[in-house]
């Protein structure tokens, strides 16, 4: 147990608070911390003193942040905010944590508003607002933390306490940054020769596919469309939430059985068509918390069911030709690992290696966290076990690919400005660097699993937005997985830009007559 008084560890962390904003933070290492106790810790920040935010009894005795909007003035804004020095931050990632109490905070409209513990960044690439999200209601003091990624190039970083569209009172305490990693190293561990691809085909050209496709629709997908891949997804029930969120082993159990079984009755169909099958466990053992964060990273149960399971697959489907490899999670998120629990990289090593004494033959494909995103590789040291295929999955812009889902806006065009940037095919090369860049460090394959755009997006913006994203991936000599072939109607290339017209177009698309192009270019 710290000895250490709080009144000392109050001073103390105002003198550090004031020494670590001077010099450069070590990974592992306090960035920032404000107990709001003292002069020193309250240094830097703005919006204390104005209406309905000061300084108030909080935590363990102690003096802490309050911010209230009262039910009278109906939801709204309010918060104090810091300036943080961002050149000490630039391509890191860390961790941030405050002790939170909250009384009468009403439900947010939408998950990102609410309590806000939030550190939001700006680069040439634009901005980004990280933290926990749907956090409301009545509750004692307890911890909020997330992780964030600061851009190498980033120009500004804040960190925000306070509420957002809800009424309600919520109490700040004890806020602490912490630097828990820097970008990835390039050095004794880049590899060089032959890049393994697991297959022999010039390319792998397909899409993922949903999980009520059945022999006909493969034979369109891999007859017709001359498709020679598809990303067979394991997911139960919906993503991010389903079934496993509950975390009932037995019936996850019985649930894999039942996907193999399945997969084990198609793959001759595969064959017929000649489409490689990359097995994809969409839906982890302990599914995902109501922060989207794969629950595999709170509980040692979850990771060790997690191992059994690719152990049964890759005995299941050891020296299957049709299958190219194994896609180890879609989309990792760790959030705060559980104690006693292995992060992703640990845990998808330890995995990898399970396989490999197993079936030494199929590529073993893993995605970076958080979410698979390009950005996230810059975190991300390749593991240490033969013939893996790294992969990521490009969305972004978001605010256009994902326009009209969950009332985000419409009318947002491509090429054009979105969020304050121009995008065009060289913004999305540029989005795309980190996956190049590691390429070409470590002498690895690059596997593209999700690619896509809202089939609504107007005119031809969503055909425009998918011809430069694959003609990028074709620079790079990477294979890819457009998402989805007979999945939910929204990224469907068999249906028109009608919002409202759920039924497929009698005639082609120009976005299926754009996939059937490249398709038509597959060795068969």
């Amino acid at each position: 147990m710290n000895s250490t008084s709080r009144p000392a560890r109050i001073l103390m962390a105002g003198c550090l608070a004031a020494l670590l904003f001077a010099l450069p933070t070590m990974a592992g290492e306090a960035f920032y911390e404000s107990s709001f106790d003292s002069p020193a810790t309250l240094e830097g920040w703005a919006g204390i003193g104005a209406a309905g935010v000061q300084l108030t009894a909080g935590y363990e005795n102690s003096q802490s942040l309050s911010v209230e909007i009262p039910v009278s003035e109906g939801p709204g804004h309010r918060n104090a905010r810091i300036r943080l020095p961002v050149e000490n931050l630039q391509g890191t990632r860390v961790r941030v944590d405050a002790m939170v109490r909250a009384e009468g905070v009403t439900q947010p409209p939408n998950p990102w508003n609410g309590i806000k513990v939030m550190l939001h960044t700006v680069s040439s690439d634009g901005q980004n607002w990280q933290q926990q999200n749907s956090v409301f209601g009545t509750f004692g003091w307890k911890p909020i933390r997330f992780l964030a990624s600061v851009p190498k190039e980033a120009t500004g970083a804040t960190l925000i306490l306070g509420l957002e569209m809800v009424t309600g009172r919520v109490w700040f305490d004890d806020v602490k940054i912490t630097i828990v990693s820097r970008r990835r190293s390039v050095g004794h561990s880049a590899r060089f020769g032959p890049v393994y691809k697991g297959h022999n085909q010039p390319r792998l050209r397909g899409a993922m596919i949903g999980p009520r496709v059945n022999a006909d629709d493969l034979r369109v997908l891999g007859g017709q469309w001359k498709a020679n891949h598809v990303r067979w997804q394991f997911i139960w029930g919906g993503f991010p939430h389903g079934p496993a969120d509950n975390g009932d082993l037995d019936a996850y159990n019985k649930w894999i059985d039942s996907q193999l079984e399945r997969l084990d009755s198609l793959l001759p169909v595969c064959k017929e068509v000649g489409i490689h099958v990359l097995v994809d466990l969409h839906t982890p053992p302990g599914g995902r918390n109501q922060a989207k964060e794969c629950n595999l990273f709170k509980e040692a149960r979850f990771q060790d069911s997690f191992i059994d399971v690719w152990k049964k697959i890759a005995a299941h489907y050891r020296g299957n030709e049709q299958v190219w490899g194994y896609d180890l999670v879609n989309e990792p998120v760790e959030g705060t690992v559980g104690e006693g629990v292995m992060d992703w990289h640990a845990l998808a090593t330890k995995t990898a290696r399970a396989v490999r004494a197993i079936d030494p033959d199929h590529a073993i494909i893993i995605e970076p966290a958080p979410w698979g995103s390009p950005s996230s590789l810059e975190f991300f040291e390749p593991i240490d076990v033969e013939r893996v295929v790294y992969s990521v999955h490009m969305y972004q812009p978001h605010p256009f690919t994902h326009q009209g889902v969950y009332d985000a806006p419409v009318g947002v065009a491509y090429p054009g400005e979105i969020d304050g940037r121009y995008w065009d095919k060289d913004a999305l090369r540029k989005a795309l660097k980190p996956a190049i860049d590691y390429q070409r460090d470590y002498g690895v394959h690059i596997y593209i699993g999700e690619f896509s755009a809202i089939r609504w997006a107007p005119g031809t913006s969503a055909r425009d937005y998918l011809r430069d994203v694959i003609e990028v991936m074709e620079e790079s000599d990477w294979d890819w997985a457009y998402h989805a072939f007979r999945e939910w109607d929204g990224w469907s290339v068999e249906h028109g830009p009608d919002k409202n017209d759920r039924s497929r177009s009698q005639q082609p698309t120009d976005r299926q007559k754009l996939l059937m192009s490249w398709f038509e270019k597959n060795e068969r």
